[in-house]
């Protein structure tokens, strides 16, 4: 592949278009020129016609948008997706010939991101019908590591992670069930984006598990997975499954995360990996993180369950009336052992799974995330023959629980083992809290400053945080500053402390008498203003209103003009409250001001 987008990152392929002024159609022609058609990490590659299509479709997109590059956010920007996942005049096989139609219309996912102005430049390999956690079970060949082609990839989203690892695309899509969107994360030193379930639509998804998949991501860079995972996402009434996020979760962690980590964490004897692991704790450690170890049982417990009890019948159920004999013979063990339950089963694993979730929830409540080795060992592509079985299951340890639990997930690189392979490791936490896992590991990221997957590019320095979506960017400038008395109404409901800056240079800051505690009315002015110290703050959507609502007179909530000329929300004051107030402009802002009054 031509080395001028080879490792790409979304911003690479924005500042190509935007700045250099370069074309789609010379970029994107070149790229599928140098692709490999034997590359069995692809099913299919775009041929010229279906790219010529696309790229006559991005410019009547730019035409409708009045040629404004910034309004289509992934223009031109080339993407690969499972091949069980519909692409309209393509072919979906999830890796089984005998299964293989050409789709009609675009996954939800897939026609969110098109829109956006992406580029589908091909379809990847994967374990046959999403059925493993190993990329060696299908008849396109088994997806070799990408750091050393003798040990797996990872799966079943094996090709996804393949291509992106190594640069191809900038991001793909996997899906995720036990696991499927994380492992190959971690063998193949990426990002895996497992989303809160039904965050992402699984409209035009062949399923493995209906109640369980998850559309995933893989990218790059954290912040390139959360961008795409923002843009896919979204509720979708033809999805049954389909949810709408509520906006109560956090939408950040704090500076020091306190993390839960597994007491006595199982590796199968591979000590390669565990070693890794014993280093990245010590990274997370001087990161500032807090760990604190956790009883693994009933994590453990569940994750048995997805393979060990009656869960499986539903992979029964989605490969339907496939001919058993046109299947790998492993997956068709796997699929054929669901009809040895009964639907007592089947209501009885719900009662365990219901049990298990709620504990391990109510674990998860004291912590900010819970931190995992994303595999506990890994494997040759020669060994998986041995014990196919079992190697995977170990595979799935700190992964296959994660969906039943409903909880979301971000595999992120965290170094390597003594052989070079890489050791990646994820956070978990509850349902709807994408983004502030992403904006935790967007700063881990940067910190470990390991090259891009298989690249050897360097991880670039990570752009102004953007408001999370599904928060409210406020400013606050005096009892509700961190370490004030009134901040607990902002810590309370899960707002997140973004950044200390300044007002424009049109405000004064007053003293306002006979307030408990003491508070400070802030008014723009026509004239002799000055800048005022504030703290941003970004609280849940729907925490929103309940903060509101505690804010007594003379104050409220209105729009506030920072330094480099952002709005936000932020405290205003009625002006007939100022007239006996104390100007207290001159001290920059409300702490100088109680620093001044506690020396005297």
């Amino acid at each position: 592949m031509t080395q001028h987008t080879l490792g790409f990152t979304l911003s690479d392929w924005q500042q190509a278009y935007q700045q250099e002024k370069q074309s789609p159609a010379e970029l994107l022609g070149s790229l599928r020129n140098e692709l490999d058609s034997n590359d069995n990490a692809w099913i299919s590659l775009i041929s010229e016609v279906q790219l010529s299509a696309q790229i006559a479709a991005l410019d009547e997109q730019l035409q409708q948008v009045e040629g404004k590059l910034e309004s289509l956010p992934l223009y031109g920007v080339p993407f690969a997706i499972k091949d069980n996942i519909d692409a309209a005049g393509w072919n979906t096989t999830a890796a089984c010939p005998a299964f293989a139609h050409e789709a009609d219309t675009d996954a939800t996912v897939v026609a969110r991101l098109r829109a956006a102005g992406a580029i589908l430049i091909g379809k990847t390999n994967l374990d046959q019908f999403a059925t493993g956690l190993v990329g060696t079970r299908s008849p396109y060949g088994a997806v070799s590591n990408s750091f050393n082609p003798d040990y797996v990839s990872g799966g079943s989203s094996s090709g996804s992670a393949s291509v992106v690892a190594r640069g191809l695309v900038p991001f793909a899509l996997g899906t995720d069930t036990a696991g499927s969107g994380r492992v190959p994360a971690g063998f193949n030193n990426i990002v895996g984006l497992k989303p809160t379930r039904g965050w992402l639509s699984n409209t035009g998804l062949v399923p493995a598990c209906r109640t369980l998949d998850c559309i995933s991501v893989f990218a790059l860079t954290v912040a390139d997975a959360q961008a795409v995972a923002t843009i896919a996402g979204g509720f979708d009434p033809s999805d049954a499954y389909s949810r709408a996020n509520p906006c109560t979760a956090p939408v950040g962690l704090p500076v020091r995360p306190k993390l839960a980590i597994p007491a006595s964490p199982e590796f199968f004897g591979d000590g390669q990996m565990q070693a890794a692991y014993e280093v990245a704790l010590e990274k997370w450690r001087a990161f500032g993180a807090e760990l604190v170890e956790v009883d693994f049982t009933p994590f453990a417990d569940l994750a048995a369950q997805l393979y060990q009890g009656s869960w499986v019948a539903e992979r029964t159920v989605a490969v339907g009336d496939m001919d058993p004999d046109k299947m790998d013979p492993v997956v068709r063990s796997i699929v054929e052992g669901g009809y040895r339950y009964s639907a007592c089963d089947a209501y009885q694993a719900e009662y365990i799974r219901a049990e298990l979730s709620r504990r391990i929830n109510l674990i998860l409540a004291e912590f900010d995330a819970l931190l995992v080795p994303t595999s506990p060992t890994i494997r040759r592509i020669s060994e998986m023959a041995d014990e196919p079985v079992l190697y995977n299951s170990q595979f799935g340890t700190y992964t296959n629980f994660t969906n039943l639990a409903d909880l979301s997930a971000l595999a992120i690189p965290a170094g390597f083992r003594e052989d070079g392979l890489p050791a990646g490791v994820t956070l978990i936490a509850p349902a709807w809290y994408d983004h502030a896992l992403a904006e935790l590991g967007k700063r881990w990221q940067q910190a470990q400053a390991l090259p891009l997957g298989a690249t050897q590019k360097p991880c670039p320095t990570a752009p102004q945080a953007n408001q999370a979506p599904g928060s409210v960017r406020v400013a606050v400038v005096g009892a509700h500053l961190t370490g004030m008395p009134l901040n607990f109404q902002l810590t309370s409901r899960d707002a997140v402390l973004v950044e200390q800056t300044l007002t424009c240079p049109e405000y004064r800051l007053y003293a306002l008498p006979g307030t408990v505690p003491p508070k400070p009315g802030l008014a723009r002015v026509a004239q002799d203003g000055a800048q005022i110290i504030v703290e941003l703050w970004d609280i849940p959507l729907a925490r929103f209103g309940e903060f509101v609502a505690e804010i007594p007179p003379p104050l409220g909530i209105g729009n506030l003009q920072l330094a480099d000329g952002r709005w936000v929300k932020g405290f205003i004051c009625e002006p007939a409250a100022l007239a006996n107030a104390r100007d207290i402009t001159g001290f920059g802002g409300w702490r100088a001001f109680i620093a001044s009054l506690n020396a005297a």
